[in-house]
């Protein structure tokens, strides 16, 4: 009898232990998961943690309570952390990401009717090939490792060859807008002079004139709106030039582009022990001007700065309303790179051409809401909106550089090819070509 009370008190003995260490082990687990979670969303890393949470983690240990309190935990930490895109920084990069990369479409489109009403090819279009979209990654994998291993070597000259773009670019992008003040004014602009075979008039050289004091401003000051400004406008003129025949070489362009930007971003640390796109996005070059007013022991030398934000990208500081004029640390400063507009655009620009060749009637900038709205640009505009904010959430939740094209490319080359397929157009716009010499020339309404 006394044996069997012995074991019956040893029996409860040992259950009370088990239950104990059981509830001890869950509390203890589920602690560490919303340490944890916690870590993770402030950006900490903790691998050894994550690897034995992974492993010993089950619904044995946490309860559905539990499970429901960290899931809420998780979502609502996830919404605060995601109400920065409502800053004014971000949402200022997104709009002026995706009014850049409309107007930069809109304005090849204007580019090549241009030139088709004037007959004048001397300034044609760079139509690109199957081999060219191809070798278009190569090459800039080639440039990007150039400018990682020998950028202090040729940031100088890399500075001064963008600066003689730029100027170049910015004319461009501003020539419309001088011809639509003149004819509205009703100025006479008469005929001062003949460059590189063709005539030069006084409202040009004044904004020849403008575009060089901007770009000699942004070489002084490297202030960020003068690179934005810069930036933009290499953009449009790159639009405008560089054109994509049809969907198939567009979509070999942005497949062999996606590849690109991922290896690059999430790849390159492991081949080159270092993050290729970002250090080369991230590196600022040496300002030749402040080179040669140091030389020449200039006054005014502590005016012009040392170092220069290539206008590569466009740049905002991400507290945007007490901003810096220039320098700062570029963690200080939100920022996407002008392939990620450039890009998208050529795409924009291609079905706008195909949306203008199947219209009857003249284009309207803003006619959003007529017959004609079923464009194709409304269904590639938005995707190009949507992949963006997607792109910037990413960087936000997970703090680490994200290739955006990544997110862009899906967003809208999937639209126009499902919409197109559904309209039965996607043999004509596959295979189709652009607006060229032998279509019916049409007043564009802006």
């Amino acid at each position: 009898m006394e044996n069997i009370e012995f074991v019956d008190i040893c029996n409860r003995s040992l259950k009370c232990s088990v239950f104990t260490y059981v509830s001890f082990y869950r509390t203890a687990l589920f602690c560490r998961f919303r340490e944890y979670l916690y870590s993770s969303v402030h950006g900490t890393k903790d691998a050894t943690l994550t690897a034995k949470l992974v492993a010993r983690l089950s619904w044995f240990f946490i309860s559905k309570k539990d499970w429901f309190e960290i899931v809420w935990f998780s979502v609502m930490e996830t919404l605060w952390k995601l109400l920065y895109l409502l800053e004014p920084a971000p949402v200022t990069l997104i709009v002026t990401a995706v009014a850049v990369t409309f107007g930069s479409a809109f304005r090849a489109l204007n580019y090549g009717k241009e030139m088709e009403r004037n007959r004048d090819w001397s300034e044609a279009s760079i139509t690109l090939d199957r081999s060219q979209a191809l070798m278009i990654p190569i090459m800039s994998s080639c440039s990007l490792l150039l400018m990682f291993y020998l950028f202090s070597s040729v940031s100088q000259l890399l500075t001064a060859f963008t600066a003689i773009a730029s100027v170049s670019s910015l004319f461009f992008s501003l020539s419309p807008f001088a011809a639509y003040m003149k004819s509205r004014c009703g100025l006479a602009d008469p005929h001062v002079s003949r460059c590189c075979s063709r005539s030069f008039t006084r409202i040009q050289g004044l904004l020849l004139v403008s575009c060089f004091l901007t770009v000699s401003a942004w070489l002084v000051s490297g202030h960020w709106v003068l690179n934005n400004l810069l930036g933009i406008s290499i953009c449009i003129a790159f639009v405008s030039h560089v054109r994509l025949p049809n969907i198939k070489i567009c979509a070999i362009l942005l497949a062999c582009l996606f590849v690109y930007d991922i290896f690059w971003v999430f790849f390159s640390e492991r081949f080159f022990g270092a993050n290729v796109m970002v250090s080369v996005a991230t590196q600022q070059a040496s300002n030749p001007v402040h080179t040669v007013a140091n030389s020449l022991s200039l006054p005014g030398l502590q005016l012009i700065t040392k170092k220069l934000e290539l206008p590569v990208k466009i740049v905002f500081p991400r507290n945007l309303l007490g901003s810096t004029a220039s320098g700062g640390n570029a963690t200080d400063f939100m920022m996407l790179g002008l392939g990620d507009m450039a890009i998208p655009a050529m795409l924009l620009a291609l079905v706008l051409c195909f949306d203008y060749r199947k219209s009857r009637d003249p284009m309207n900038l803003l006619d959003l809401h007529s017959s004609k709205g079923q464009r194709y640009i409304w269904y590639a505009l938005p995707g190009y909106a949507i992949g963006l904010v997607t792109a910037l959430a990413a960087g936000v939740l997970t703090h680490s550089p994200q290739p955006a094209l990544l997110y862009l490319v899906p967003s809208t080359l999937g639209p126009v090819i499902f919409v197109s397929w559904i309209r039965k157009e996607l043999p004509e716009l596959w295979e189709g070509s652009m607006c060229n010499g032998n279509d019916k020339a049409r007043q564009i309404e802006v």
